[in-house]
């Protein structure tokens, strides 16, 4: 019989789900606390169902000796280290949607407690005055509400708004005019958003570029008057730009659950009249821990009963047989489709999926959750192999897959085919015999080129000069080219370049290479 290890405390109805599918379970929701007692036992165990007390270091999982699934009531798995886990081929499994109904509405608590002063009118009337000319608020009827990330939680938040008779408006390049339309939101771009909302509120995952997207720059963009709510993640607003706008008056009101430091013992945003700030509190209800621990238990019974995979952080849903032949087009498909999203910079219409050959004989659902977790994760970095479709989903994004004998000169190949807003972008490629992935075409230029860890993408005119001028750019700031991939359309046509280097490279040496004559972009791109 499975046997599985609580640490942390759960619901006792996840408990019971455990027995009632046949899984032993052990209850010590106190033994996370306690990390060498956790070492000493959880070798004895097949599951270990934990929230966020318990660290799952590399350590623990060195004793786990029979862990086959790790699962996290919630959707944070900070508290466990993935690589170590994956190593050992333990399972990781979160909820990333238990908790979305109930940071929803504390958003919207919050946006009625800023726009009626409710806190500081709370204080003053129990301190015995009566200042009903000092807590003069605002109705938020007709009021234009701006959703930053409108995936879940920010299509819940949008339903809400709209239910209140706000005008609603969202900024998410992965969100589709088609899906924008069906949940009944006007898809905009940021700097419209900043121009027109009344109230902003923040639900995207924190990432390289939504860190700080309420900049001290895109503060000034804003409104006067202007009202701001981040249940999402800390460090996606500027705090200390933000504590200046609210003292000069430009900003009105923030309300605050998550900061950049937590447990937050001083910030920026604290004592300032027309801020109001909560610990933490987005997944906090009876309700939404008693879905999560009830998911999880559902989750990890099926695992270890059946072998079904749920939400997995870490592995994509194959067979061990599958799991040798599979593996290598698993990671073919990742890194295509992390190649194309990191250069997508507009909403993602539809994704078209192309397996030729031998590989079209394999479980493409497992390939296609890898090539669209690539695609998304650039900018949606909690997205998992397993959550990918539902994410896309979310968003209106279409997938297609097609399969087809193969045609040309390799025996298995996989295109995929990203439309944006503007534009198609395309790019293939193959395992060879090596069982390394490698890139053979892009937007139709053929080109050969192995993944790296640093890689930078140009392309340009077709012109004599530009790789000596490129190649000096990059030695004269010290950085090393390991692999350079070159391909055209024609003689004095397009050109593409694919180039590995030693290193990220910075900023300022791409900006560079694309004052080049001829060069038309230019990416740093990272495997």
């Amino acid at each position: 019989m499975a046997r599985v290890l609580i640490s942390d405390a759960l619901s006792e109805a996840a408990v019971q789900i455990f027995k009632d599918r046949g899984v032993e379970v052990d209850f010590q929701p106190d033994l996370g606390k306690d990390k060498d007692k956790l070492a000493a036992i959880i070798g004895q165990y097949d599951g270990l169902a934990i929230r966020s007390a318990t660290k799952v270091t590399a350590k623990i999982l060195e004793s786990a000796t029979n862990l086959k699934v790790i699962g996290r009531a919630g959707i944070g798995v900070d508290n466990v280290d993935i690589p170590a886990a994956t190593a050992r081929g333990v399972i990781v499994m979160n909820t990333p949607f238990g908790n979305s109904i109930t940071t929803a509405e504390h958003a919207i608590a919050l946006m009625f407690a800023l726009a009626r002063q409710i806190p500081a009118a709370d204080l003053s009337t129990q301190a015995g005055k009566w200042e009903k000319n000092r807590f003069m608020g605002v109705e938020l009827t007709g009021k234009t509400l701006g959703i930053i990330g409108c995936g879940n939680i920010g299509s819940i938040v949008a339903e809400r708004g709209i239910g209140l008779k706000m005008r609603v408006i969202a900024f998410d390049p992965f969100l589709s005019p088609e899906r924008a339309m069906d949940i009944g939101v006007e898809k905009v771009e940021l700097d419209q958003l900043l121009a027109r909302a009344d109230v902003i509120t923040l639900h995207t995952p924190m990432t390289a570029q939504t860190k700080n997207i309420l900049s001290a720059e895109n503060l000034a963009k804003t409104k006067p008057g202007v009202r701001i709510i981040n249940c999402a993640r800390g460090g996606l607003v500027d705090e200390v730009a933000l504590r200046a706008a609210l003292d000069s008056g430009h900003v009105a009101g923030a309300a605050f659950d998550v900061f950049v430091e937590e447990p937050a013992k001083t910030n920026p945003l604290f004592g300032h009249p027309n801020v109001i700030c909560t610990p933490h509190l987005g997944a906090a209800t009876n309700e939404a821990q008693e879905n999560v621990a009830l998911q999880v238990a559902e989750q990890m019974s099926d695992y270890l009963m059946r072998g079904a995979i749920s939400n997995a952080v870490n592995f994509p849903s194959i067979t061990a047989e599958e799991a040798p032949k599979l593996k290598p087009f698993i990671e073919l498909a990742e890194k295509l489709g992390s190649f194309a999203g990191q250069l997508t910079e507009t909403g993602i219409r539809k994704v078209t999926i192309v397996y030729e050959g031998e590989v079209a004989n394999l479980k493409i659902k497992a390939l296609t959750a890898a090539a669209i977790a690539g695609l998304l994760r650039p900018l949606l970095s909690d997205v998992n192999v397993v959550s990918a479709a539902t994410v896309a989903k979310d968003r209106g994004i279409v997938i297609d897959e097609v399969t087809r004998a193969a045609e040309g000169d390799f025996e298995a190949l996989i295109t995929l085919i990203v439309e944006t807003e503007t534009q198609t972008r395309s790019v293939v490629g193959t395992v060879l015999n090596d069982g390394r992935p490698r890139i053979v075409e892009i937007k139709g230029i053929k080109v050969d080129a192995e993944f790296a860890p640093s890689m930078i993408y140009i392309t340009n005119e077709d012109k004599p000069g530009f790789i000596g001028k490129f190649a000096s750019v990059l030695g004269d700031a010290g950085i090393n080219i390991a692999t350079f991939a070159l391909g055209r359309d024609r003689e004095g046509g397009s050109a593409i370049a694919l180039v590995a280097v030693d290193g990220v490279t910075p900023a300022n040496v791409l900006a560079h290479v694309q004052a080049i004559a001829g060069v038309k972009q230019v990416k740093g791109l990272s495997f």
